[in-house]
């Protein structure tokens, strides 16, 4: 455990000391009516929540039986500014102790939190604070929350919106109580709104109801992670991503576990700490996105190996977005040293229009690679096994992300609608106990995303081998970008306000990098011909960018009628993807060589010219 940090009150010395691995409760996951009915027992233990700082200090300790405390008494102020019940409030998610007691004051209030992001870096204050504008205005706000290190940013991004107060939790505590609570949440109200994209143009709020995560968490947790007695998690993962919230905020509430958690910046600065922390308090379950894993490998040094026993980490999830098993195979191989087991890799499948999670491989297998034919992947949708490496026929590798949770229906649809075989491509739909109501105030693509019969067409593109799920590519083409969502709409419209493109004509979408991310490319069928004249376009296209996402992005020109088009007229991103690929004689296994990235924009445009 962690040498504790003392502390200075008065004359009182307090000694900040993480909150314990064992609990003297019954381990329960399931059979709660809330989210405050699974805060309320889990207050009854010893178990909490601990933040540790970038040196890797805990700085506060949060038994559930103090978070109970501090919520219940914010829930009496907000419930004395009278406001109707189901009002949603907007949380910008630091990773922070406030955010929780916030987040659980919203549930013992009857009032709907909204996380919201809190990355100010990702291109500077002036998207940051475009961001959260536009997702207050979405999803009508009348309360918002920031730590102090976010106000003066919420403050800017309020303005001109109907927010009634708007402060840090310091703020809050000084209005007055109300004299009690309202009734707590009922299984059919909705628990929280989880934004699924940082898009400037297209935000997307999933309405997900007490019953719907409720559901979803007695599912990770009894046979995902297969939850035991003694079990402790650590998380880096951003507050207001559907995993960092619900896998590792809620989940260990439910469980009654104690949790560990670093900042996301923190965590990017010195990936180390991660491990470190792991370490340190002995913990058993720690998620990460593949570029996680990458990220931390890269950052190793050789001497850094003997201050780490992994030993007890049983549960390296892996999910948010495409799983590489290179990436994985590489932390695995660097960390073994320290004691990690490769077989505690757990990839698994979801999304926040599931709540979390869809479905998980077997615990305890680690990584089952399909390799298959990719030019039969990519000309009839069929993904046939081989059994071994081919010098003459291109292959592509998928990771099994194993078969869906007990009461979810996973059905592998034709672009028609139509059932496909086993081994056949196509777009994934799901139905069960804990998919969203619908986005908020979005009925258009509600009704683009939910069937009339309750089926959600998650967007995603995969296969069935056996009761195996393996996910192959994205028919919604969200990119997710060093685990941020950004739509392509997004990208495509930068490109179209530039005078040399015309309106569709530009495709984004994302390619794996050989460091372990995804690079965001943007394809630009462009009029001009002139190489200095392109050469500027593309320099202004990525600077764009840069400012509005902090991203790189590749940005390819292209002669005009070269970008496919679906038998309705409409761009393909997919097929612009497959072109691509095959222009810069790459397959779906293959990593985006760097060589294409360090091309400078005046090489670029004269070599396509």
């Amino acid at each position: 455990m962690s040498s504790p940090l003392i502390k200075t009150q008065g004359t009182i010395v307090l000694i900040e000391q993480a909150t314990p691995t064992q609990n003297s409760l019954p381990l329960k996951t399931s059979g709660y009516t809330s989210l405050v009915d699974a805060l309320d027992y889990a207050a009854q233990g010893t178990t909490g929540c601990n933040f540790y700082n970038g040196r890797g200090e805990l700085y506060r300790a949060l038994p559930y039986q103090t978070l109970q405390a501090e919520a219940k008494d914010l829930a009496k102020r907000l419930h004395h500014l009278n406001l109707e019940r189901g009002t949603t409030v907007a949380l910008v998610a630091d990773t922070h102790p406030d955010f929780l007691v916030f987040f659980f004051a919203c549930q013992y209030a009857g009032l709907v939190p909204v996380p919201l992001p809190a990355a100010v870096h990702l291109g500077g204050r002036e998207a940051f604070v475009k961001h959260l504008h536009l997702m207050l205005d979405d999803c009508q706000a009348k309360v918002a929350f920031a730590t102090s290190d976010y106000l003066e940013f919420l403050e800017e991004a309020i303005k001109g919106l109907p927010i009634e107060q708007a402060g840090t939790l310091e703020h809050f505590r000084k209005l007055p109580p109300a004299d009690e609570l309202p009734l707590p949440p009922a299984s059919d109200d909705l628990a929280y709104l989880q934004y699924t994209s940082g898009s400037t143009r297209f935000p997307r709020g999933t309405m997900i109801t007490q019953r719907a995560v409720l559901a979803n968490l007695a599912g990770i947790l009894q046979y995902g992670v297969q939850i035991r007695r003694g079990d402790r998690f650590m998380s880096w993962l951003p507050f207001y991503h559907d995993m960092g919230l619900v896998g590792l905020i809620l989940g260990p509430v439910v469980s009654q576990l104690s949790v560990d958690y670093l900042g996301t910046r923190e965590f990017a600065m010195r990936p180390r700490l991660w491990l470190n922390l792991i370490s340190q308090n002995k913990a058993t379950i720690s998620f990460s996105p593949p570029f996680g894993f990458a990220l931390c490998a890269r950052r190793l040094r050789d001497s850094d190996l003997d201050r780490y026993d992994l030993t007890h980490w049983r549960v390296a999830g892996v999910g948010a977005e495409m799983i590489r098993a290179g990436w994985l195979n590489q932390f695995a191989d660097r960390l073994a040293p320290a004691g990690f087991n490769p077989s505690a890799f757990l990839p698994c499948y979801g999304m926040a229009e599931c709540s979390l999670a869809v479905s998980f491989a077997p615990l305890g297998q680690g990584l089952e690679v399909d390799r298959i034919n990719a030019d039969l992947l990519a000309q009839d949708k069929r993904a046939l096994a081989m059994d071994g490496i081919s010098e003459t026929i291109r292959q592509a590798e998928f990771v099994n992300c194993g078969r869906p949770l007990p009461e979810y229906q996973v059905e592998i649809r034709s672009e028609a609608g139509e059932l496909v075989p086993e081994r056949h491509c196509g777009v994934i739909f799901l139905k069960g106990p804990s998919i969203m109501e619908g986005y908020a105030n979005n009925p258009e693509a509600t009704n683009g995303a939910l069937t009339s019969d309750g089926w959600l067409n998650t967007g995603d593109v995969g296969y069935r081998a056996g009761d195996s799920l393996f996910i192959t590519g994205r028919s919604k083409d969200l990119l997710i970008i060093n685990g941020r969502n950004i739509w392509p709409q997004d990208l495509e419209y930068i490109a179209e306000q530039q005078p040399e493109v015309r309106p569709e004509d530009a495709s984004a979408f994302s390619i794996p990098s050989e460091n372990g991310t995804e690079v965001a490319v943007l394809v630009v069928q462009c009029r001009q011909t002139d190489a200095f004249v392109q050469a500027e376009l593309i320099e202004r296209l990525k600077e764009r960018i840069q400012t509005e996402f902090g991203i790189v992005c590749l940005i390819e020109l292209v002669p005009l009628h070269t970008l496919p088009r679906t038998s309705s007229g409409k761009l393909s991103r997919s097929g612009a993807r497959l072109d691509f690929l095959r222009r810069n004689n790459l397959t779906e296994a293959d990593p985006l060589p760097q060589a294409l990235l360090d091309r400078s924009p005046h090489t670029a445009a004269m070599e396509d010219a």
